[in-house]
C-alpha cells in the first residue's frame, strides 16, 4: 500500500511569498485584476509567441475559480506604481477520480525577467500545490503538473531543475480547407447531427466515458465543461447518433483572438471522442468530415485541432490520413507523487 497522499506531497505548513529583494509587492489576483493580468499576457506573448494566447474570457475564468468554489489560489507582484508584473496560478480540476491533479502556470513580464522571478514563483506554486494535494483523496497518485511550449527552452530548463520531467508531448495539427474533403459514408444506422443545447449534458457523459480509458483523463465535471466550450460554434460542432444512443461527437471552436498571430482563420476541434462499442465503425471519420465540410462551407482558411503523440491508438496517424499536418508542440511537465 502507498503512503498516504498527505505524506507523499510532503506540503509545507507555510508557503513563503516571493523575498522582497526581488522588487515586487504581493497579493492574491481577483477578478477586478482582469485588465491588468491580460495586459501582461499580451506582453508576454509579443516576446514568447506561445501556441496559445488568452483572451478576456480566459482569464475573467480563471479569475473567478476561488469564487466558484474550485480550489485554486493566484499571486499577482505589483512594482512600485502599481503594475502588475508577475503573475502565477494553482488550479485543481473538481472532479478528479483516478488521480489528483493540481496544474501551474505563470508569468512574467519581459522587461523583469533574469532576476530569479519565476525560480521563486515556480517554488510558491509547488508549495501551494503539495498544500492542495494533502487535502485531496489520501489514496489516490498525486500529481503537480504544467504545460510548457515546446520551444520555450528556458521555461522547460527551469522546471526541470524544480525536478519537473516531461511526461506527455501535444501536437496541433491543421488542415488547409482549400485542399479537396473526400467524401465519407456515414456507418449504417447513424446520423451526424449538429451539436444542440439540448444534448449538450448527454454529450459531456458520453465524452467522460469516450475518455475514460485515456492517459492523464479525468471526468470533466459541469462546471469544467462549460467553460471548455465557451467558444463552441454549434454548425461546427457534430454528433454521431445511433438511434437515441450518442455513439460519438467533435466539439470545434471559434477561438478568433488567436487568428491575427496565426495568420489565418481557423476552428479548433477541441474534443473528439467516440464511445467504445462504436469504435472501428467509421464513426470517427464520420464526424471530423462533417466539421471539416463546415468549415469549408463558412470560409474559414484552416481546422485545426490536437492530439496526445503517445496516444496507443494511433491517433495522429488517423487525423494525417484525413490530411491535418504536424504543427507546434506543447510538453506536459510533472511531479508525480
Amino acid at each position: 500500500m502507498p503512503s498516504p497522499l498527505a505524506d507523499r506531497a510532503a506540503a509545507p505548513d507555510h508557503v513563503e511569498l516571493p523575498a522582497a529583494h526581488l522588487g515586487l509587492t504581493w497579493r492574491p489576483l481577483e477578478p477586478g485584476d482582469a485588465d491588468a493580468v491580460l495586459a501582461l499576457a499580451r506582453r508576454c506573448e509579443a516576446v514568447d509567441t506561445p501556441i496559445l494566447r488568452v483572451d478576456a474570457g480566459d482569464v475573467e475564468s480563471v479569475l473567478a475559480r476561488p469564487e466558484r468554489g474550485i480550489v485554486a489560489d493566484s499571486l499577482g507582484g505589483f512594482d512600485s506604481a502599481g503594475e502588475l508584473r508577475a503573475s502565477a496560478f494553482v488550479y485543481a480540476p473538481p472532479g478528479d477520480e483516478s488521480h489528483a491533479r493540481v496544474f501551474i502556470d505563470a508569468a512574467v513580464d519581459p522587461e523583469w525577467r533574469g532576476r530569479g522571478i519565476g525560480r521563486a514563483l515556480l517554488a510558491w506554486q509547488d508549495g501551494r500545490a503539495r498544500q492542495m494535494l494533502a487535502q485531496m483523496d489520501p489514496e489516490l497518485p498525486g500529481r503537480i503538473a504544467a504545460y510548457v511550449d515546446e520551444h520555450h527552452a528556458d521555461r522547460r530548463r527551469l522546471y526541470a531543475a524544480a525536478g519537473f520531467s516531461p511526461k506527455r508531448v501535444y501536437r496541433d495539427m491543421r488542415r488547409n480547407l482549400r485542399d479537396p474533403i473526400p467524401p465519407v459514408e456515414v456507418p449504417e444506422g447513424m446520423q451526424i447531427v449538429s451539436w444542440t443545447p439540448d444534448l449538450d449534458e448527454r454529450v459531456r457523459l458520453t465524452h467522460n466515458e469516450a475518455f475514460a480509458d485515456h492517459w492523464g483523463s479525468q471526468p470533466v465535471a459541469a462546471e469544467s465543461w462549460t467553460r471548455i466550450h465557451r467558444d463552441l460554434v454549434p454548425e461546427w460542432s457534430m454528433v454521431a447518433l445511433a438511434g437515441d444512443d450518442i455513439a460519438g461527437y467533435a466539439l470545434t471552436s471559434r477561438h478568433e483572438h488567436q487568428w491575427e498571430a496565426l495568420g489565418h482563420t481557423e476552428g479548433f476541434t477541441e474534443l473528439l471522442g467516440v464511445r467504445r462499442p462504436y469504435r472501428g465503425t467509421g464513426v470517427a471519420r464520420a464526424l471530423l468530415t462533417a466539421v471539416l465540410e463546415a468549415l469549408h462551407r463558412d470560409g474559414l482558411d484552416m481546422a485545426a485541432l490536437d492530439v496526445d503523440t503517445e496516444n496507443p491508438s494511433g491517433a495522429h496517424h488517423f487525423y494525417e490520413r484525413m490530411g491535418y499536418e504536424p504543427q507546434a508542440s506543447r510538453i506536459l511537465y510533472t511531479i508525480e507523487l
